[in-house]
């Protein structure tokens, strides 16, 4: 995985109906709790305002933790041309091609990539190995922050999922913290929430929750 490491463990998706500001406090706090990685994903913004986010966002995380745009590559190259520290992109199925990211940001940024059926798993198999560092995958259960979400998965479906690729798979949609052990011994790399730290009136201790579940022996691993 380029430049990833073991450093999917525990992703927030940024809520854009949060003010800035405010977001800008929610980030700050997860960071400091121990989140691997911030996605920022802000899809009714022009271009030049995510890149001004993006830039405050790298500013506030201060090499914390990874940050990634969510959909735009033009955005992430940009704010990397305006100083900012990118390390990547989450892309979706409408995005641009993954072997184009990886052409546009180099071979150490990091690229995800949402799958949520079986045929877009095999597509992430054609590209070369190294093209794609992590496929996000969902909706776990229904959730509110993105209300065109495709069926749910449920841990089952997540599972099944995982067991048919070998690349790290992040659950995500509806995920709270009593749901990570379960996930994880599911096959899940890591997990993503929006809600459970943007949403929280402590998001510094919301993120601490999930850290801890997330660092916690997995059920399989106790069992033994």
């Amino acid at each position: 995985m380029s430049g990833l490491g073991a450093r999917l463990a525990l992703h927030l998706v940024t809520d854009g109906r949060l003010p800035f500001d405010r977001l800008l406090d929610v980030v700050d706090a997860a960071a400091g709790a121990g989140v691997d990685v911030v996605q920022l994903r802000a899809k009714s913004v022009t271009a030049r305002e995510l890149m001004r986010q993006a830039r405050a966002l790298s500013d506030v995380i201060d090499r914390r933790c990874l940050l990634l745009i969510n959909d735009r590559v033009d955005v992430a190259v940009a704010a990397r041309d305006a100083g900012a520290r990118v390390d990547g992109v989450h892309l979706g199925q409408s995005d641009l091609p993954p072997e184009t990211a990886r052409r546009l940001l180099g071979a150490h940024a990091v690229i995800g990539w949402t799958a949520n059926s079986a045929e877009h798993r095999a597509a992430a198999h054609l590209p070369r190995r190294g093209t794609i560092d992590y496929l996000g995958v969902g909706v776990i259960r229904p959730t509110s922050t993105k209300p065109d979400h495709p069926p749910a998965l449920g841990v089952e479906g997540f599972a099944a999922f995982a067991a048919g690729t070998d690349l790290p798979c992040v659950a995500i949609g509806g995920v709270v913290d009593s749901d990570v052990a379960a996930l994880r011994d599911a096959g899940a790399a890591g997990i993503a929430v929006v809600s459970a730290i943007c949403g929280a009136d402590d998001p510094a201790a919301a993120a601490r929750a999930l850290r801890d579940a997330a660092d916690a022996p997995s059920l399989e691993g106790a069992a033994r």
